[in-house]
């Protein structure tokens, strides 16, 4: 459910039957909904009307979706599902190097849309729900879930959402080995329908970001098995 904040989601698709129908729902459950049909519209109305969230469809008339994350991920971490039609692995995995937090394929359920919106929702940052402070500290690293924040080095890395809740999951559990399924079930949660590929993808996201800012710990491929974050003990 959208909170005391009602949030704005933007939709952006070129069939005006589907945003009518999400509308429909996403309106019932408390949320401001803004609706596009082209990628240069969407591109305008995310600049003016700063929305909280957006379902983004793939092919879209004009510059297409990819284009248009790329346009939104240059000024905003806010969360991104991207909706395709195909439901070719490329395609998932394209979404999300671009910087995508979920995906979803068409045909879809629109109650499984609003399952996955509302899961979003409470993981993102909302005033007065979540007043303890949740923060991991390494070496040069400080990931702070109450602010959604990523300091490298002392600078703040524009991170997005899932790719912050995965490296705080692992930093929470240092040396410890998940498996792909196991992060899916622990960070995605329950209401994720995705390939396990989908880890690798913001494993390497967040590697790029990491490199190279101390010998301390490090993100490690535990080959045949899954991911840790391995760091040292401390003294």
């Amino acid at each position: 459910m959208a909170s005391e904040k009602s949030l704005k989601v933007q939709i952006v698709d070129d069939d005006k039957n589907i945003c009518d129908l999400l509308r429909l729902y996403l309106e019932k459950e408390g949320y401001s909904v803004i609706l596009s049909n082209d990628g240069e519209e969407a591109v305008v109305k995310f600049n003016a009307l700063k929305p909280d969230m957006v379902l983004l469809d793939i092919m879209l008339p004009g510059i297409d979706g990819w284009q248009v994350c790329r346009e939104i991920r240059k000024k905003s971490d806010i969360p991104i599902i991207m909706i395709t039609a195909k439901g070719e692995t490329i395609d998932k995995i394209i979404g999300l190097e671009l910087g995508a937090d979920d995906y979803i394929v068409k045909p879809f359920d629109a109650k499984e849309v609003i399952a996955r919106i509302n899961a979003i929702t409470r993981r993102v940052k909302m005033p007065n729900t979540e007043p303890e402070i949740r923060e991991c500290s390494y070496d040069k690293l400080s990931v702070n879930m109450t602010r959604y924040e990523l300091k490298v080095d002392g600078k703040v890395v524009d991170t997005p959402p899932k790719e912050l809740e995965l490296l705080y999951y692992l930093a929470s559990n240092p040396n410890r080995v998940f498996t792909r399924d196991q992060l899916l079930d622990e960070v995605w949660g329950f209401e994720y329908y995705g390939d396990s590929r989908t880890i690798d993808v913001h494993i390497k996201r967040l590697r790029e970001k990491l490199e190279g800012a101390s010998d301390k710990w490090s993100l490690k491929t535990v080959w045949g098995v899954g991911y840790k974050f391995e760091a040292e003990e401390e003294e």
